[in-house]
C-alpha cells in the first residue's frame, strides 16, 4: 500500500481588533518605541477584548481555514489546538472550538508546546492522516497572551500579543501539494529559560502569592536567543535535506515571529535572501503558537508563494521546543 500523502487544503487567521502600539506601551511602562523596535522589530500588537477568549480567537481562525478549504465543520474528523493560554485547565480549548464550530464528529484535544505548538500539531495530524486513522484534521495555534503578561515588566510585556491561525490538512489528491517533511525536538534541561512558573500543581496561586506575578511569562532573553538560532537552524536544515531541497529551491521561509534579530540570523544561516523570508512581527508581536500559523495564512493570501512552490516553516519556544516543516504548496 502506497503512503497516504497529506496536503494543506486551507489556511485562516484571526487577530483581535484592538491595537496596542509601542507609543501606547510607553505610557504604561518605562520604554519607548525606538527602544522596543530596535531590539525586537515590533511596532504594535493585538489585544483581545474583555470576554474574548482563546477559544473565540481559535474558532474565528478555524472558520476562515474551513472556508478556504471548502469544507464543512461537520466533516472535520480531528481538531488539535496548540496553546499555552487555554480557556480553562480542563476541558481542553479544542472542546470549546468543536462546540463553537458544530464539528460534532471531530475528536478534539489540546497540545502544549509553546511557540512550537502549531508545527507539533502539524506533525501529529500528518502522521494520523498518513496512517489512515483520519481523513482530515483542523490544526490551530491560538493564544491570549495578554492574560498572562506582567504589564509592569518592560522586558517581557512589549513582546507578546493575541491571535490565532489555523490550517486544514487532508489526504492529498493527485497533483496536489504535500507536507513533505516535519521535525520537532525538546530540551527539558532548559525549562527555566522561558516559563510561567505559577498556576500549576507545582505552584498554585493562593491569596499569599497572588501579587507576585507568578502566573505571568518570565524569560531569560539572551539565553533564549542563543538556543533559538541554533535549534531553528538545525531543524530547518533537517527538513530541507529530507525534502531534497537547496536554498535556491525555497520560495518562502516562514519563521517564528519572536524577534527580528533571530529571524535575520536564521535567514543568514540558511542562505535564504531576506526577500524570501516572511515577516509580520512588526504588526502582531510574538503570539506564541499562533505566530507561524498567522504568518502562514497571511503569506498564503498575499501571494508570497504559489502552487507548486516549496516553503519551509521553522519555530522555537519554551520547553525548550523547536520544530520545522518543508511543504510543497
Amino acid at each position: 500500500m502506497s503512503e497516504i500523502l497529506v496536503t494543506i487544503a486551507g489556511t485562516g487567521s484571526y487577530v483581535p481588533e484592538r491595537i496596542l502600539t509601542n507609543a501606547q506601551l510607553s505610557v504604561m511602562v518605562d520604554t519607548t518605541d525606538e527602544w522596543i523596535f530596535s531590539r525586537t522589530g515590533i511596532r504594535e500588537r493585538r489585544i483581545a477584548a474583555e470576554g474574548e477568549f482563546t477559544s473565540h480567537l481559535a474558532t474565528n481562525a478555524a472558520r476562515k481555514a474551513l472556508e478556504q478549504a471548502e469544507m464543512a465543520a461537520e466533516d472535520i474528523e480531528l481538531i488539535i489546538v496548540a496553546t499555552i493560554t487555554p480557556d480553562t485547565l480542563t476541558p481542553a480549548t479544542a472542546c470549546y472550538v468543536q462546540r463553537n464550530l458544530g464539528a460534532h464528529r471531530a475528536v478534539a484535544f489540546d497540545i502544549s508546546a509553546a511557540c512550537s505548538g502549531f508545527l507539533y500539531a502539524m506533525k501529529i495530524a500528518k502522521r494520523l492522516i498518513s496512517d489512515g486513522a483520519f481523513n482530515n484534521a483542523l490544526i490551530i495555534g491560538a493564544e491570549k497572551l495578554s492574560a498572562f503578561v506582567n504589564w509592569e515588566d518592560r522586558s517581557t510585556c512589549v513582546l507578546f500579543g493575541d491571535g490565532a491561525g489555523a490550517a486544514v490538512l487532508r489526504q492529498a489528491k493527485p497533483g496536489e501539494g504535500e507536507v513533505i517533511a516535519t521535525e520537532m525536538g525538546t530540551d527539558g534541561n532548559q525549562t527555566h529559560l522561558l516559563n510561567i512558573p505559577g498556576g500549576g500543581s507545582a505552584c498554585p496561586i493562593t491569596t499569599d502569592n497572588a501579587g507576585d506575578h507568578l502566573s505571568t511569562l518570565a524569560m531569560l532573553g539572551k539565553e533564549v536567543f542563543k538556543h533559538a538560532v541554533t535549534r531553528m537552524k538545525e531543524a530547518a536544515e533537517k527538513v530541507i535535506e529530507r525534502a531534497n531541497l537547496k536554498p535556491e529551491d525555497i520560495a518562502c521561509v516562514i519563521p517564528h515571529q519572536a524577534n527580528l534579530r533571530i529571524i535575520d540570523a536564521i535567514a543568514d544561516r540558511l542562505a535564504v535572501p531576506n526577500d524570501r523570508v516572511f515577516v509580520n512581527l512588526d504588526k502582531y508581536g510574538n503570539t506564541s503558537a499562533a505566530a507561524v500559523a498567522i504568518a502562514l495564512d497571511e503569506a498564503n493570501r498575499t501571494g508570497a508563494f504559489k502552487r507548486g512552490d516549496h516553503i519551509v516553516l521553522v519555530v522555537f519556544g519554551a520547553g525548550l521546543t523547536w520544530a520545522a516543516a518543508a511543504i510543497r504548496w
